[in-house]
């Protein structure tokens, strides 16, 4: 796939880079020349390369992003707003698996953040057998199980381990030659994303924290829409991509701000949308 073969390069080129860094450094300079040399090598520190090769490999932020946001409002968790984990046993297709992987995924960073301890298990098992059925069961392991279960008091811990299992999905799907169905459950894990934050509070509009968070999604909309369009002929893409064009559309009408009208139109759209994502 070319999305494949552009990580591929993107990696060789973060190694080569690295190679080139650990010779050029190795070289005998003058104390003056290390100095300035420090300076200017600092930038490509491994952290950030890790950071970037991140950004990269998976395309949009993840659901933290969000369900951090909503936190920060001193919203409760709304334990029925998530998709049912029973649902995942309706699950038939490679397509709705994948999507809905992405789903739980966000139903997982929202019970995360809150450290509702139940639903975070409940979740990651929800998870672990739709990767099980994708054919990347190796991300869910017992090794990874357990983290989950010795950082579920430790939130920064518990959010950065969940997060590494999103670019872990992401790649490994690519790896697989399934880079369709990466695409797919970043589209469910986005839809999830939104759908939460317009149904976390009775009035939206009323909420300015809520609206701006809904606000924002504009641009990362326009970046899904770009990653699919970019791989469209493929028939779940295809599918996928006129699904989201009724919500896209609305968005396009946005400037700097959310009119009422725009908002509950948004909040249909996306309940809508939603709706049919997680249906068998």
């Amino acid at each position: 796939m070319k999305n494949t073969k552009i990580i591929q390069a993107f990696v060789l080129s973060v190694i080569i880079g690295g190679l080139l860094f650990t010779v050029y450094s190795c070289k005998p300079q003058s104390d003056k020349d290390k100095t300035e040399k420090i300076a200017l090598l600092k930038p490509v520190a491994k952290e950030v390369i890790e950071s970037e090769l991140k950004e990269f490999i998976y395309p949009l932020p993840t659901s933290f992003e969000v369900t951090e946001m909503i936190n920060d409002l001193e919203l409760g968790y709304d334990i029925g707003v998530s998709n049912f984990t029973e649902n995942a046993d309706q699950y038939f297709t490679e397509e709705k698996k994948a999507i809905n992987l992405g789903v739980y995924g966000t139903d997982l960073a929202y019970a995360s953040t809150y450290q509702m301890k139940q639903e975070v298990m409940l979740f990651l098992e929800t998870s672990r057998k739709l990767a099980d059925d994708l054919g990347i069961a190796s991300i869910y392991d017992e090794g990874f199980i357990s983290e989950v279960e010795n950082s579920i008091d430790k939130k920064d811990e518990l959010v950065d381990i969940i997060t590494n299992s999103f670019y872990d999905i992401y790649s490994q799907l690519n790896q697989n030659g399934k880079a369709n169905l990466a695409f797919l459950g970043v589209a469910g894990s986005w839809v999830e994303s939104l759908f939460i934050t317009t149904q976390v509070s009775a009035n939206v509009y009323h909420n300015i924290g809520l609206v701006k968070i809904i606000h924002k999604q504009k641009t990362s909309l326009g970046m899904l829409m770009d990653l699919l369009n970019d791989n469209k002929g493929d028939e779940k893409i295809d599918k996928m991509i006129i699904e989201l064009t009724p919500l896209y559309n609305i968005y396009e009408t946005v400037d700097e701000n959310l009119s009422e009208k725009q908002v509950n139109a948004i909040v249909t759209e996306v309940e809508k949308l939603r709706t049919q994502l997680v249906a068998s």
